[in-house]
């Protein structure tokens, strides 16, 4: 079998994430700076198809929720480095598609469509779904509620109604100063009782180390089961010295993982505990650090739903041994929006549960008329 044509399928929508400003913020000596959302902008949505010879195609999203486009640069440099190649040579692939990013002054990662459309046409070929190609670790995975609010009590109310959807784990994305969101964190705790796992996000919320250590000391007696980008991921020696100073996992870096190397050496150098991943950067390499954090004794963390709004990270949790949870956005942020494109299942927690669909491949199930009608251009 070899790969016969590589094209892309453009659709237009408004954007998922907001446009936004900084302003900074002055306490004392310490200075912050504080987000404020602008405006939502239409965005390109990207879908990525790879033909074979045998008539199997597969597909998947460029990006899940973010990085939804691909460079026309890069679809052309793809097509000339993978047209001709035998789709079921994924190592071989990825070897390849790594060595030419240097020359291609591009980002790593940029190839994880082609990859997760490789894992579709080999479950294809094989008449198997990707979960069984890979190994299932259990047929279901529990899922975490992402909560929000403008006040404590709006933010203890929306983690109480997750709960009572069934969740067993929520998340927050609080940015205010340490001392607030160590109150707010508090609140939750105090709404959700002592079975429910929370997690605090920490992305631009500005801590210094100082800050850090203060808010992480404080999670780890409300208990929670991890404390996420708390510092920016740059921050390598940063990082390390707070990993080294708190108990609760530190889990990073999601700003750099579409880079397979920079992860690993993240965590092998004490700069995270756990690892954070995302599915879009291609399952291959995705399963690559999965693989070395379990032998460190390390979870691996997906972030948000992966390609194909969450089938693809619905496969991979299921497969994972060393993962607590799947992502989950409420009030259909990603299904919603795979279904305006045409994918007729979108995953969705039942009882805060997620699984995978049992078709060949991902297992996406489309309306062709609805994906055609919607389609800007094919590139």
């Amino acid at each position: 079998m070899r790969i016969e044509s590589i094209r892309l399928s453009v659709f237009e929508r408004p954007g998922n994430t907001a446009l936004f400003d900084l302003v900074e913020e002055e306490r004392g000596a310490a200075r912050r700076w504080l987000h404020r959302a602008s405006q939502r902008a239409d965005e390109e949505v990207h879908v990525l198809h790879v033909l074979t010879d045998e008539g199997i195609e597969g597909i998947c999203t460029v990006g899940d929720a973010r990085y939804t486009r691909m460079d026309r640069r890069d679809l052309e440099q793809l097509r000339i480095l993978c047209v001709g190649e035998n789709p079921l040579d994924r190592e071989r692939l990825q070897r390849k598609l790594s060595a030419a990013t240097r020359g291609m002054f591009t980002r790593p990662g940029w190839f994880g469509a082609l990859d997760n459309c490789l894992w579709d046409i080999a479950g294809k070929a094989a008449g198997l779904p990707v979960y069984a190609l890979i190994g299932r670790a259990r047929e279901s995975c529990p899922a975490y509620y992402n909560i929000g609010g403008d006040s404590a009590d709006a933010l203890a109310d929306d983690a109480q109604k997750a709960v009572g959807l069934g969740f067993s784990a929520v998340k927050d994305h609080l940015r205010r100063s340490a001392e607030e969101n160590i109150a707010w964190a508090a609140a939750v705790r105090e709404a959700v009782g002592a079975d429910i796992d929370v997690m605090h996000d920490a992305a631009m919320a500005d801590y210094t180390l100082q800050d850090a250590l203060r808010v992480g000391r404080a999670l780890e007696e409300l208990r929670f089961l991890w404390f996420e980008e708390p510092l920016p991921d740059a921050q390598q020696a940063t990082l390390q010295a707070l990993c080294a100073a708190l108990d609760i996992p530190v889990v990073a870096p999601e700003s750099m993982m579409h880079d397979l190397t920079l992860s690993a050496q993240w965590l092998l150098s004490g700069a995270t505990d756990w690892l954070r991943g995302n599915a879009r950067h291609g399952v291959t390499a995705t399963l690559k650090l999965a693989h070395l954090a379990e032998l460190h004794d390390a979870n691996i963390e997906l972030n948000g739903p992966g390609g194909l709004y969450g089938l693809v990270h619905a496969h991979l949790v299921c497969c994972l041994g060393n993962t607590s949870y799947y992502e989950y956005f409420p009030n259909g942020s990603r299904d919603v929006a795979g279904k305006e494109i045409g994918l007729l299942n979108p995953p969705v927690p039942v009882e805060g549960r997620i699984a995978p669909p049992d078709g060949p491949g991902w297992g996406a199930e489309w309306d062709w008329e609805r994906f055609q009608r919607r389609r800007s251009a094919t590139l």
